[in-house]
Formats: structure tokens, C-alpha cells, sequence
């Protein structure tokens, strides 16, 4: 194969979508597998709608999820006078024409043919205006769009996903390549930018289909190659229907808000539309890249499952180091409203996080999670403590428990364990009278991480103090 030239060309009108994202990141691997060049193009002739801050986004994102190019961004703003060039020549070859059609003239031709039952394609109007009639119209001011001649006949082209696709190039009509404020149409500017970038694979989302007989007849025109073309199946919801924000967070940096990894979202979009050979879930950037194959793309859509991802960012989470983990979510942790930057240890919080790290599916869950080993007090839970302290005497039970913890020296998980069966062994008092009161005193939670761990990391002084608080709790009710 011939060097592999890719691009993602994202516009500006909008935050990072995952449907882009899926595309680049599709562009990305096949280029990282081919040991190719991977670009990035800003198409940014919507003007009205295009902004700095989404164009920011945009870039942002791609660099978080470690999608990195290696030329550009180029600006299609930037590039204005080069797509005028090549409109010119085309007009100079006979093969495009000016239109002088204004827009309420072009729908009501549009509504004509729709009442006649035909195509509302454009009708040619003005590839056969007299040299008088052009001179009116730019008496009047009119400025007229360049229209491309599409020729007769049938376009067809294989895409390397798809097979072979065949449009009836009658259903299209003359379309506009450069509009007349100036400005670029789609189609025409794609066309420029791709073949004068090189790009040899064009793999984009199978919404697009529709625009690639367009393209063609461009490259036709020019005499040029046309790239490869690959169109991937689309992003769709639960519900099969195109993914969007009725579905919930579409934005990649909302995913990055949420605490998933990077990685994490990077191995969830790759499976979705792609079957690799090894039959597994859970893949590092690099196994992507050296498994990556165009051939094994589906047709099917990729349903887009939360949950699945929430699941898949669980494992990356899991495989992270304690020093890794630390710091990925220590910026979750400062902004928990009981956070105090004085009282915080770096050594503790590893301990913590030995914890922690089994049941975290999102680095924000920190904040929900590891509350009750940084708050100096727990403001206990009425419902919660009646709830599991039934029996009446849980707070003898607890008083006895914590005059035998006070004399373990070595405050270790395994005595704490030994100490507390001893004791009930010793009393008759069934385990879960003891186990399930403890862990409310020193967590004011019924469930978590295991209890002689808990108050090993919390440390001696805080678990009975603890014990102690909890007990005077319980005899308030």
C-alpha cells in the first residue's frame, strides 16, 4: 500500500460530538496501523455558525483521548483563494457555469417539481442565459453561485466497507461548487483540500454516502484520482435512532467531566462498528493499533450503550497503578465540598485508594466514595443507623468492641478480624450484629469496601473515636 494520508475534518459549529471522535479515531488507527499520516482540517466556511471556543473544544478533545496529527490544522478560511482557482478553471473548461438563480426563484421551481412528481433537481436555467440576459442580471445586482455540469450517465465506486455503490446521476442535478458570497459549497472544497493534501483513504460516516457521486464528478472533472473511500456505520441510541443529546452526554468532554479515561472511551468506540479477531473486551491503545483492518468494519450501526462504557472504564480503572490513580483523580477529589487541602497526605490517600480502586466505574466517583476517610465528623444518618442497629443491645455490643480494639497494637486488618470473631464467639452475638453496626459508625454507609480495611487505613484513634460517637448516637434515639 502506498502511504496512508488521512484526515478528520471536523467543523467548528459545535462541542466534540463521540460520533466525530468514532470517525477520528477510525482515521487514527488505520493511519497509526499503516504507519501513515494522520491530518487535521477545520472546516470553518460556516461562518455564522462556526466559533473559536468550539474549534478550541474540538482540538482539546482530540489531544485528551491521545489522538494526535501529524499536520495541521488547516483552516478552509485560510485557503479561500485556492478554491476560487480551481472554480475558475473549471468555468474556463466549460465544465461549471454561473447561476444567477435567486433562492425564492429556486423554490418555487422546487415546489413545481414536486407537484409534478419529478425530482427537484436544478433545471439548467442559466447554463443557457444570453450573453444579454447575464448582463441584466448583473445590472440588478445579482451575484450569481457557480453551478458544476454533472454529466449523464450512472457513477459507481467501491467502497471498502460497503462493496460497490451505484448512483443515477440524473437524480442529482447541476449543484453549486462555490456559493456566490464566495464561499466554498461542501462538496467542492472537500474535494480541493483532499486531493491537494494527498489523501488517499477517505473514511468517514456512512451519512455521507449521499455526497461521494458529488465528489466524484469534481475529481472527474479535474481529471483526478479519487481517494479510497471506506463509510463507516453511524452512532445510533438505545433506541436506534442517531445518537443525540435526547440520549444523554454526546460530548466527549462532558465524558471527560464525568471522570471516564481516555482510554477507556478510545477502546468502547473502537468495538463499536469494529469486530477485531481476538474475542476479548478490554484493549490498550497499542493492541488497537497493530489489530486495526478496515475489512473487519461492519455495516451494522454501533449502538451506543453507557453502560457498556461505564463497564469498560471500570477495567482501565483497575489496571492503573496506586500512583496513577492518584493523581488522575485528585482534581475529582479537590472538588468535593469537604475537601480540605491542609489535611490532605499523599501516602494516606494511596492507602485509601488500595480501597477504593475495585468499586470506582468513573475517577468523579472519589468524591462520593472516599468522603468518610477525610471528614474530621460523620453526620449520621437517623434511618440508616435504626435501619441496621435493631437489635437493643448493639450499643453494649459496640461499647465491647471497641475496649478490645483499644488494645490491639498493631492496628492490622487480620487483628482487627480475629479480635472481632473472638469476641463474638466468646458473647454468642451473631457477626452481622457487630460487622454491619461498625461499618455504619465509621462510615455512615451500609456498603463499601471490607471493614477491617476501612479501619486499618482510618487508623486507630479516628476508628474509635468513631465507635465512641456512634455509640452516644444510638443512645440519643
Amino acid at each position: 500500500m502506498d502511504s496512508v494520508r488521512v484526515r478528520i475534518a471536523p467543523s467548528p459549529t459545535g462541542y466534540l460530538h463521540v460520533g466525530t471522535a468514532h470517525t477520528a479515531l477510525f482515521n487514527w488507527l488505520f493511519a497509526r496501523h499503516n504507519k501513515g499520516t494522520f491530518i487535521l482540517r477545520i472546516e470553518d466556511t460556516d461562518l455564522a455558525r462556526s466559533t473559536k471556543e468550539y474549534e478550541e473544544n474540538i482540538i482539546e478533545g482530540l489531544k485528551w483521548l491521545g489522538l494526535y496529527w501529524d499536520e495541521g490544522p488547516y483552516y478552509q478560511t485560510q485557503r479561500l483563494d485556492l478554491y476560487r482557482k480551481y472554480a475558475d478553471e473549471l468555468l474556463r473548461k466549460g465544465l461549471a457555469y454561473y447561476c444567477y438563480c435567486t433562492p425564492e426563484e429556486l423554490e418555487e421551481r422546487r415546489k413545481e417539481a414536486l407537484a409534478q412528481k419529478k425530482p427537484p433537481k436544478y433545471d439548467r436555467k442559466c447554463l443557457y442565459l444570453s450573453d444579454e440576459e447575464r448582463a441584466r442580471y448583473e445590472r440588478e445586482g445579482r451575484k450569481p453561485a457557480i453551478r458544476l455540469l454533472v454529466p449523464e450517465g450512472k457513477t459507481v465506486f467501491n467502497d471498502i466497507i460497503r462493496g460497490e455503490i451505484e448512483f443515477n446521476n440524473e437524480d442529482i442535478g447541476d449543484f453549486v461548487i462555490m456559493k456566490s458570497d464566495g464561499i466554498p459549497t461542501y462538496n467542492f472544497a472537500v474535494v480541493i483540500d483532499d486531493y491537494t493534501m494527498g489523501i488517499t483513504h477517505v473514511i468517514r460516516g456512512e451519512d455521507h454516502i449521499s455526497n461521494t457521486p458529488k465528489q466524484l464528478f469534481i475529481y472527474q472533472a479535474f481529471g483526478w484520482s479519487p481517494p479510497e473511500f471506506a463509510h463507516l456505520p453511524l452512532l445510533l441510541g438505545p433506541d436506534r435512532s442517531k445518537l443525540s443529546k435526547r440520549h444523554g452526554v454526546t460530548s466527549v468532554t462532558e465524558y471527560k467531566n464525568m471522570g471516564y479515561l481516555p482510554q477507556a472511551l478510545v477502546n468502547y468506540l473502537a468495538l463499536l462498528g469494529w469486530t477485531p479477531e481476538e474475542n476479548k473486551e478490554i484493549y490498550t491503545v497499542e493492541e488497537l493499533i497493530e489489530l486495526f483492518d478496515l475489512r473487519r468494519v461492519t455495516k451494522n450501526p454501533g449502538i451506543f450503550d453507557v453502560t457498556k462504557l461505564e463497564w469498560i472504564n471500570t477495567q482501565h480503572i483497575r489496571r492503573l497503578s496506586l500512583e496513577e490513580l492518584a493523581d488522575l483523580t485528585y482534581p475529582f477529589l479537590k472538588e468535593a465540598e469537604w475537601f480540605k487541602e491542609e489535611n490532605f497526605k499523599r501516602e494516606y490517600y494511596l492507602k485509601v485508594l488500595t480501597l477504593l480502586q475495585e468499586r470506582l466505574k468513573t475517577l468523579a466517583q472519589i468524591r462520593e466514595y472516599a468522603d468518610y476517610f477525610f471528614v474530621d465528623d460523620l453526620d449520621y444518618d437517623v434511618e440508616i443507623a435504626k435501619k441496621v442497629c435493631k437489635h437493643p443491645d448493639t450499643p453494649l455490643y459496640l461499647e465491647k468492641i471497641k475496649e478490645v480494639w483499644s488494645q490491639i497494637q498493631e492496628f492490622t486488618a487480620e487483628n482487627l478480624e480475629n479480635s472481632l470473631r473472638n469476641l463474638a464467639e466468646e458473647n454468642q452475638i451473631p457477626t452481622k450484629n457487630l460487622v454491619h453496626p461498625i461499618r455504619v459508625a465509621l462510615t455512615n454507609k451500609t456498603v463499601g469496601p471490607g471493614l477491617y480495611e476501612i479501619a486499618e487505613v482510618l487508623g486507630k484513634d479516628k476508628t474509635l473515636k468513631r465507635l465512641e460517637k456512634f455509640i452516644e448516637f444510638l443512645r440519643s434515639l
